[in-house]
């Protein structure tokens, strides 16, 4: 790919909604598959992709719940899938695999933010254990993924801006931190699109990293208030703070990653505000762009062979 992370002037922006920047374009007859598409950000690229006429596969952790929330999104269909359970992503794909139908887009969306300690399988973190699991549903669906155009976008955040990866303790074994865990975790989201892009290509498969932007969703549940009150995530008379967003316009970076013509020479991008986002110059979240770490080539690889290792699924190297 050239010109990884810099702007390419999309023509949309922060405050872009996803059905603006899916206006004019007709999915009729491609499916894609949201995981966590049924809540918050993702429930709005379910709504928004199914509006343009593609078939949704949702990917839920409680299915009634999903079934719930998208009763009246049309062409939405929801499947039970626990991604820290490897026994269940090798379960749910295979039930795609056996339908045999090609799979056009994948949007890796859901995700934990700070949660308490949770260890899964043999021992995983569970910010970590998500990673995993979707590192082995693109894997195991490798045979139904769209010829010639598949696309994964992997949700990341400017949470990366606070940790790299952690070698020599990616589980924390050594000592829990939340945070830390989170911002670990959406590192990997974009090392895991940099190098699925450097295999997947030769076979129409790209892949693409994004920030959604700063916006309150079920996913700071984990968070108690009186520390997004201190982080300025909450104003005191419950407005928006500035520079945050709605949950459409949050969608709407992922939808245009899946969808735009304007990416097809800038696979393994990271994106934000609905455009290739810039190397990041501060520390400052809000404003955001891409650390070094997120980008990095040999950490993308170091991390696809340890994922591979443990989820013991490699279909594209």
């Amino acid at each position: 790919m050239t010109n990884r992370q810099h702007k390419i002037g999309s023509g949309f922006g922060a405050w872009s909604t996803a059905e603006e920047v899916l206006a004019g374009l007709d999915l009729t007859g491609r499916t894609a598959l949201v995981t966590g598409g049924y809540s918050g950000l993702g429930l709005e690229i379910t709504r928004a992709l199914a509006g343009a006429g593609a078939r949704v596969v949702v990917g839920a952790r409680r299915p009634d719940a999903a079934g719930a929330a998208l009763r009246d999104v049309p062409r939405a269909e929801v499947g039970p899938l626990d991604l820290m359970d490897q026994a269940d992503v090798r379960r749910f794909s295979g039930d795609l695999l056996e339908k045999g139908r090609a799979i056009d887009v994948v949007i890796a969306n859901a995700g934990v933010m700070a949660c308490p300690e949770t260890r899964v399988g043999p021992g995983w973190e569970a910010h970590f254990a998500l990673h995993l699991g979707h590192h082995a549903l693109v894997n195991h669906l490798r045979p139904v993924l769209a010829a010639g155009g598949a696309r994964v976008v992997a949700v990341s955040s400017s949470g990366h801006f606070l940790s790299g990866m952690r070698w020599d303790d990616v589980h924390f074994r050594g000592g829990y931190d939340g945070w830390l865990a989170y911002a670990q975790a959406k590192t990997a989201a974009a090392l895991f699109a940099v190098h699925l892009d450097r295999l997947g290509a030769a076979a129409g498969v790209h892949a693409y990293a994004v920030h959604p932007g700063s916006i309150l969703t079920p996913l700071q549940r984990h968070v108690p208030l009186e520390e997004q009150a201190a982080l300025g995530w909450i104003t005191p008379d419950g407005t928006p703070p500035a520079g945050f967003k709605t949950p459409r316009q949050g969608a709407a970076t992922a939808t245009w990653a899946a969808t735009s013509p304007l990416l097809d020479d800038h696979g393994g991008a990271y994106c934000q505000d609905c455009d290739v986002a810039e190397p990041a110059t501060t520390d400052d979240m809000l404003v955001g762009g891409v650390k070094p770490w997120a980008v990095d080539p040999d950490e993308a690889a170091r991390l696809w062979k340890l994922s591979g290792e443990l989820t013991g699924v490699d279909a594209f190297s």
